[in-house]
């Protein structure tokens, strides 16, 4: 009676069941020790028509699916190492064609004179095979090896053997037609030439333009889907595979989504929490298991296509391995991400089906189909199994996944100092990309409160101001703790708070309402920075960080010798690698090579420059090189601080004058000297600033020199 309900058919109803299975799959599987994708394709063939016969297999799975597949590839293109593809493009291609020819050559050969395929049907499987999808590479996400270079080459070279299979099998079904010749074929190069022409162009100015005038979540992640699918559909256009299309928009939008933000949060929560699964469940229910049992010759057709290509793409992963001189696990994680079959095996088969080698009698059968539709289920499991084994390998042997060691112990507790709600989230932003993920550490948001009159709802806005904060946090993944403080004297207050919290630095605004204070450094950060010896971080946005292209850093002299060195060479790095920006240093000799070796051991991947200033007076001449997508860093000194050189005296007229309406960073780094903030008290003087009557004078000075230069 229960069985007369069955197939369910009520759209309503499929995507309930789905949502359900895609919420406990995942848990019974972790019971029985089998990969989350194996159990979401399992869950498939069990409700599938040739299962249970649960769910029908209505068009939500076509839309879905096919989703999930472009999710998947331009997840891949998101996450990758452009520098790095860069770097290796020779390695990329020289896996990619042994991925691709090393299995068709086997399969091809195996299919023509062991099976008796004719030659175009053995042409076929061999195309399938030399293919693969990417199915297990959601396991790398979840280990964080997604900048692995061996799985970086696996995506690489992915999309080499899927481009020139589908080029293949374009070729195998031109073959059937009329209108094939030389023609068709330069008619189609100058299509795809002129859709990667335009799509390198026009996406990178579309997305910036975008991003600097819309700061809304929803219209961002809104954004970013209609690109990945217009992306999609140019390619099908043009004759080639949305996937690759998926893949190349990826791409071009990695350095514009940070792998640290929010909208890389919620694309990948999507993608991974519906579609993917979705894709995956539709893939289980078109394998039909019962096909093994019809009789031997079956078994023997799938033995064959699946050991014959599994062998040929281990032979090309571990031959790849000892030419590029990778490690023996780096071979394994490469043949089990490249050794997968879904839903491209499925669509070339299908391409077979349509074509008709006489009346009535076409390229591929039942027999052909049902062989390749089992292959994609043992390689799934293969895959994934070899996936999940490498992965745990690579974790447990990369010495960069182990606790951090004395040498590279790290207090750091990042502490932001917000006011205007107009810069807090971009302070935000700003330490999340400068925090050390690994430690995990939270951060730290205050509000000073001047207690006046006013204090009262003051208070009231601050709390709401870091309430906001707080949410937005959340959308990194980043705990924050908060805290607004009633202060009579607001560097004071700063000050107390940064000891109670044990912070290791701050990264504060510069200020935005001259009304207040005319002044370049506002009405309390000078007595800040002197009165403490930590690192402080003011900035000044004019574009999103997202769109930062490259970074100015100008560094004094003996720069290396303060305390403090490494800690603002490690920010600025992660910075830069977090916005995959260039990072230009400027700097007297001895600085750069120290600067140039730290981040070559630390931060390879980090693309850098180095040019040498003699002297401080270079910075006008600088300021005419800082365009609206670069940030200008400065690390200053405090007075009496080794680095510390007068003409720092002229910074803030010099910043004023030439730097104005540009993105701008000022750092004051670790420095020796008295550490005030460890004697401080509650009944130390509210207000106090190291500055003496030749300071006084020298400001003078330079004042009458900023209105005579002004006048003229």
């Amino acid at each position: 009676m229960l069985l007369s309900y069955f197939p369910i058919t009520d759209p309503t109803l499929i995507f309930c069941v789905v949502l359900l299975i895609i919420l406990f799959a995942p848990i019974i599987m972790s019971k029985l020790r089998i990969p989350h994708i194996i159990g979401m394709v399992l869950a498939g063939m069990i409700v599938g028509k040739y299962g249970f016969n649960i769910l029908q297999r209505d068009d939500s799975f076509e839309l879905f699916g096919k989703v999930g597949l472009l999710y998947i590839m331009f997840l891949a293109g998101l996450e990758m190492d452009m520098e790095s593809v860069k770097r290796n493009s020779n390695r990329f291609l020289i896996f990619g064609l042994l991925t691709c020819f090393v299995p068709l050559s086997l399969t091809w050969i195996m299919a023509e004179h062991i099976l008796g395929y004719s030659s175009q049907a053995s042409f076929l499987l061999g195309c399938i095979m030399a293919s693969n999808t990417l199915i297990a590479y959601p396991i790398i996400g979840r280990y964080g090896l997604q900048r692995e270079s061996s799985v970086m080459l696996s995506v690489g070279s992915s999309m080499i053997s899927l481009f020139l299979a589908l080029l293949m099998l374009a070729a195998l079904a031109a073959s059937y037609g009329e209108d094939v010749g030389v023609g068709f074929w330069l008619l189609f190069l100058t299509k795809f030439v002129c859709y990667c022409g335009v799509s390198v162009w026009l996406i990178p100015k579309l997305t910036r333009f975008f991003l600097r005038r819309y700061s809304d979540a929803v219209m961002q992640f809104i954004f970013v889907l209609a690109i990945l699918f217009l992306s999609a559909a140019a390619s099908e256009a043009v004759g080639v595979e949305g996937i690759v299309g998926a893949f190349f928009s990826g791409l071009i939008l990695n350095r514009y989504i940070p792998h640290v933000s929010p909208l890389m949060n919620r694309i990948e929560f999507i993608g991974n929490a519906l579609f993917i699964p979705y894709f995956l469940i539709g893939v289980g229910m078109l394998i039909d298991v019962s096909s093994l049992f019809e009789g031997p010759h079956m078994l023997f057709i799938v033995t064959m296509i699946a050991f014959f290509g599994t062998f040929g793409k281990a032979v090309a992963a571990y031959l790849s391995s000892l030419l590029f001189r990778l490690p023996q696990v780096a071979g394994r994680m490469m043949f089990g991400l490249t050794s997968a079959h879904a839903a491209g095996a499925i669509a070339m088969v299908l391409v077979g089906m349509r074509l008709e080698i006489s009346p009535g009698v076409y390229l591929v059968n039942n027999e052909i189909l049902n062989g390749v539709v089992i292959m994609i289920l043992v390689t799934c499991l293969i895959s994934t199994m070899t996936t999940e084994q490498a992965a745990r390998q690579i974790v447990l042997c990369d010495k960069s996944h182990l606790p951090v060691t004395n040498q590279q112990r790290d207090d750091e507790r990042i502490f932001l100092c917000v006011k205007y709600p107009e810069i807090a989230p971009q302070l935000l932003e700003l330490a999340v990309m400068m925090r050390n993920q690994k430690l995990n550490r939270e951060l730290v948001a205050l509000n000073v409160v001047y207690d006046d009159q006013k204090a009262a709802v003051n208070r009231e806005h601050g709390l709401q101001l870091l309430e906001k904060l707080e949410q937005r946090a959340s959308g990194y993944d980043v705990k924050m703790q908060t805290q607004v403080r009633l202060a009579t004297n607001i560097a004071n207050g700063i000050k107390h708070a940064f000891r109670e919290f044990a912070a290791s630095e701050i990264i504060m605004g510069m200020h935005v309402h001259t009304d207040n204070n005319p002044k370049f450094w506002g009405d309390f950060i000078q007595s800040l920075y002197n009165g403490l010896s930590r690192q402080i971080v003011l900035t000044r946005f004019i574009e999103p960080l997202n769109t930062l292209r490259r970074i100015e850093v100008v560094v004094p002299s003996r720069a290396e010798f303060e305390p403090g060195f490494h800690r603002w060479l490690e920010r600025l790095c992660r910075m830069a690698g977090n916005l995959d920006c260039r990072i230009e240093v400027h700097g007297r000799q001895e600085s750069l090579a120290l600067i140039r070796e730290y981040i070559t051991n630390w931060h390879p991947s980090v693309r850098s420059e180095y040019t040498y200033m003699a002297h401080w007076n270079e910075l006008p001449r600088l300021a005419e090189t800082i365009r609206s997508d670069h940030m200008f860093v400065v690390v200053t000194a405090r007075k009496g601080t080794i680095s510390y050189k007068s003409a720092l005296e002229r910074l803030p007229n010099e910043l004023m004058q030439h730097f104005s309406g540009k993105n701008l960073m000022i750092i004051f780094p670790d420095q020796y000297g008295d550490i005030k903030e460890e004697n401080m008290t509650f009944t130390e003087a509210q207000h106090h600033e190291e500055s003496s009557i030749y300071d006084a004078i020298l400001r003078w000075i330079n004042k009458q020199r900023t209105k005579k230069f002004l006048k003229k």
